[in-house]
């Protein structure tokens, strides 16, 4: 509102009132003249509600039962096994609110449709060992990652932390990108922490990738 009137009217802001102020854009101005010109109110972002299959207590049960049968059978210690999940990170994350018509059923919103984004992969054992990050960028070539200039790259490189390129048009993660996150950052912590940490063999360690359960993304092999 201030650019459009010091483009249009600039004259405003210097034209005082009888007691020697001078008109300003404030907050009680711009709610009052948004509510009673354009009769727009503050509405929250309507979107649809997420989805969760019918037989959701049934899988996270049957979940539940092998994962702790696994651990029961094979004598996982706490060291090797590994929760991995991942969220995606907004660059710019939009508001909820904006301003619409009072009383609008459907309300749209810049920024949540269409979002600028990576993934992280982030895998924790359960005696409290956080490993290194994953991230996933949308695009075909390392160009879509940070670039070694980037702040702090350097550390997380040291660190072992991967930047990933989808080689597809999204930011989500794939059987590739999945593959390397168990080759480059969870077996060899298995291997190291079987190592350093005296475990009778054979130990079989356990991992569960928590993101994809109710998104159909339930197949995922590796040898």
């Amino acid at each position: 509102m201030i650019a459009m009137i010091s483009d249009l009217a600039p004259a405003i802001f210097e034209q005082q009132a009888n007691d020697g102020s001078k008109f300003h854009c404030s907050d009680s101005f711009i709610q009052n003249w948004l509510h009673r010109s354009l009769h727009w109110s503050e509405r929250r972002a309507t979107r649809a509600a997420q989805k969760t299959p019918a037989n959701w207590e049934d899988l996270c049960e049957q979940a539940f039962i092998r994962m702790a049968y696994r651990i029961k059978e094979e004598d996982v210690p706490s060291a090797l096994y590994i929760n991995s999940d991942q969220t995606q990170v907004v660059y710019a994350q939009g508001a909820a609110l904006t301003w619409s018509k009072t009383g609008s059923k459907q309300v749209s919103t810049i920024g949540n449709d269409e979002k600028r984004a990576f993934t992280i992969v982030v895998s924790i054992s359960c005696n409290g060992t956080v490993l290194p990050f994953q991230t996933i960028h949308q695009g075909y070539t390392k160009k879509s990652c940070p670039t070694p200039t980037s702040q702090n790259h350097d550390q997380c490189i040291n660190a072992n932390f991967r930047f990933e390129y989808s080689k597809t048009q999204t930011y989500w993660s794939t059987q590739e990108t999945m593959r390397t996150l168990v080759d480059e950052i969870i077996a060899p912590y298995f291997e190291k922490k079987k190592k350093n940490s005296g475990f009778r063999q054979p130990r079989s360690p356990c991992g569960r990738l928590t993101s994809g359960l109710f998104t159909g993304q339930t197949s995922f092999a590796h040898g």
